[in-house]
């Protein structure tokens, strides 16, 4: 047999010698992680090219977001009532611009037809109570019942109809003059 185990030999060889290699590799892992920190925390951290830590770019961001021309409404005040256009645009546009579950097309006088040939008090029943797949008031439960006639009136017209436009109810102008009044004092 031969005694090929004992040929390994190591460099370290007593225990002192252990010791001072533990100590020594101990210290350069600590020096090592001392200049690692410096080396972080010595530049600055900002993106180059970047101004976002200016004080402009902070306030801009801690700026309100109702500054950003935002129109605030107050909802105690009167109601302004909508055009019957500006509502088409917001509500009925969805399904009366491209026919959408059966609904006529906006300017389809042959779609408008049999519905203008009911009346215009059946045409306003069903817009603000809802028919098949409308549901009332376009799904728009704030508008008015104003601001629904006008809309009707705005579509049924562009189909061939020649209805004339709701105004606004008295108390609502009455409101809404009192309220400029009383702004302008």
């Amino acid at each position: 047999m031969s005694d090929a185990h004992n040929e390994h030999e190591s460099a370290i060889k007593t225990p002192k010698q252990l010791i001072v290699a533990v100590i020594g590799f101990f210290a350069v892992v600590i020096f090592g992680i001392i200049l690692l920190v410096q080396y972080v925390t010595t530049d600055k951290l900002t993106g180059r090219g970047s101004d976002s830590q200016s004080a402009e770019s902070v306030a801009a961001r801690l700026r309100p977001v109702a500054d950003d021309g935002f129109t605030l409404k107050d909802a105690s005040g009167p109601k302004q009532l909508q055009s019957g256009e500006a509502v088409y645009t917001a509500v009925c546009a969805a399904c009366h611009g491209s026919g959408a579950a059966g609904s006529p097309k906006f300017g389809d006088a042959g779609a408008w037809g049999p519905r203008i040939a009911q009346g215009y008090d059946t045409l306003l029943k069903h817009a603000i109570e809802g028919i098949r797949a409308m549901p009332a008031k376009g799904g728009n439960p704030d508008l008015d019942d104003v601001e629904v006639a006008r809309a009707v009136v705005h579509m049924a017209n562009a189909g061939g109809a020649k209805f004339k436009e709701p105004a606004a109810p008295a108390a609502a102008a009455e409101g809404a003059s009192a309220a400029s009044a009383a702004s302008a004092q």
